[in-house]
């Protein structure tokens, strides 16, 4: 069955050319071009992936993916406008995978998509029967085949980036993960650059969610110019 993927943009020019790449991969595409449609369709469809322009009328695509994040996980990729460093911050604190900067080439776009799906569906397929299927540490609970994380015997929802940095820590649990590491086995691409923060946002929002402190963390600590870590 083909992945279904939503697109919303405005722009109605970027929004069909995009869905034109999509579908030469066999991807099912929704279009939409306000954010109206886009919660309707979102409600309606069982959707894998979504794709948010910031820039919409009415409301943004900040606010959807912080409607989306409410009841789904699925990888969300926004569209930004160049050098708009603050909305790529905040779309990632809200929930959202990824983000690409306007103007884009499409065949990076879908270079995306596809690295995000992968990841995603790497958590929930019968490949992790064969892999560990807990993990646990001072209170936290991951349960890899579920993808639900417990921390002190209360749900921790996280985001499907959120999840893998998490637990990539927890199955390197005592050892330094680089920025860089934990970008490429997230990601799998080659887009990482040493000026990139997207690692360091989901670690914050991740030490925020746990209510974990960056002076005296109980679980991820920061090694300056090295990486991160979960202390054994």
């Amino acid at each position: 069955m083909a992945d279904k993927i939503l697109i919303v943009d405005d722009e109605k020019e970027i929004a069909d050319l995009v869905a034109l790449f999509l579908e030469n991969e066999n991807f099912t595409v929704f279009k939409c071009y306000t954010a109206k449609d886009a919660l309707t369709c979102i409600e309606k469809e069982t959707l894998d992936l979504a794709i948010l322009d910031i820039m919409l009328p009415g409301m943004s695509g900040l606010q959807i993916c912080q409607k989306i994040r409410e009841n789904h996980r699925y990888p969300i990729i926004m569209l930004t406008a160049k050098g708009e460093a603050t909305d790529k911050i905040t779309g990632l604190a809200l929930g959202a995978d990824d983000y690409i900067t306007k103007p884009f080439l499409p065949l990076e776009l879908v270079a995306r998509v596809k690295a995000q799906l992968r990841r995603y569906k790497r958590y929930n397929t019968p490949e992790e029967e064969r892999q560990e299927e807990i993990l646990e540490h001072a209170g936290l609970v991951m349960n890899i085949r579920t993808h639900e994380c417990l921390l002190n015997e209360k749900p921790l929802p996280l985001t499907p980036t959120e999840f893998s940095i998490l637990r990539i820590l927890c199955e390197q649990k005592g050892k330094v993960v680089s920025s860089e590491e934990l970008f490429h086995r997230i990601w799998g691409d080659e887009y990482f650059s040493k000026s990139s923060n997207t690692i360091t946002v989901h670690i914050r929002h991740l030490r925020e969610k746990m209510g974990d402190s960056f002076e005296e963390p109980k679980y991820i600590k920061t090694v300056w110019g090295c990486g991160y870590k979960i202390e054994i």
